[in-house]
């Protein structure tokens, strides 16, 4: 069941430095699934290569001499769930989201795939609105900071990846992943558990689909190892 309707404010518009001339198109791109139809999935669709290509356009311009592989990785850490999510309350999102009662109630104004779904929404609203290059230059206003502060240097692998070359350091097993809730038709979250030699505990990991929750997972694992390693020295 929807929470009760209630208007999107202005403020949002101020925020994200866009006065919609649909408006519809803003209240559509902030409606989460689980407040009813229509809602804002198949805008996530079109925002999601919008991302992608913006931020590729700005890498691209940025660091003429990095190599595919090294631009591919930093546009991964910037695109990534968290990253999103971050954005979003920088932007004000959460407020502004149109959930279902029980989403709302469950902290789903700050869940962080909500959170991501919503900016990719925004960005393809803003290019239906007002053109591609709009929607393109709101990435690259909105993420100028995090563009800035990018270290090429810095190997940016996922967090799979990481754990592991980890494990294979030291000669332990390579981890295995367990899918707890399977969304079914993409509605609600992916969870995971990554079972690893060494920690008591699997290591929980949630996203918007396989993919996701299992970096999360092996975050969450890496952490736990690391943490561990520097108590035992």
């Amino acid at each position: 069941m929807a929470e009760e309707a209630r208007p999107v404010r202005g403020d949002i518009e101020a925020s994200i430095g866009h006065r919609f001339s649909r408006r519809d198109l803003l209240v559509l791109a902030l409606t989460h699934p689980s407040y009813g139809q229509p809602h804002n999935e198949r805008l996530e669709f079109l925002g999601d290569a919008l991302l992608n290509l913006g931020i590729a356009e700005e890498l691209f311009r940025r660091y003429p001499g990095l190599r595919e592989g090294q631009l591919s990785r930093l546009r991964a850490n910037l695109v990534r769930e968290e990253t999103l999510a971050r954005l979003a309350r920088e932007l004000g999102v959460g407020p502004e989201l149109r959930l279902g009662g029980g989403e709302a109630a469950t902290g789903g104004r700050d869940r962080d795939s909500i959170l991501a779904d919503a900016v990719e929404a925004l960005i393809a609203a803003i290019s239906l609105d007002a053109g591609t290059a709009a929607a393109l230059a709101a990435v690259s206003r909105w993420f100028a900071g995090l563009l800035a502060a990018q270290d090429p240097d810095v190997s940016h692998k996922d967090p799979k990846t990481e754990l592991q070359e980890y494990l294979q350091g030291r000669r332990k097993p390579l981890p295995r992943y367990e899918v707890l809730v399977f969304p079914e038709a993409g509605a609600g979250l992916c969870r995971v558990q990554a079972h690893v030699e060494g920690l008591a505990e699997p290591s929980p990991g949630e996203g918007r689909n396989r993919r996701i929750a299992e970096q999360q997972a092996a975050r969450h694992a890496l952490g736990a190892l690391r943490a561990g390693e520097g108590m035992s020295t």
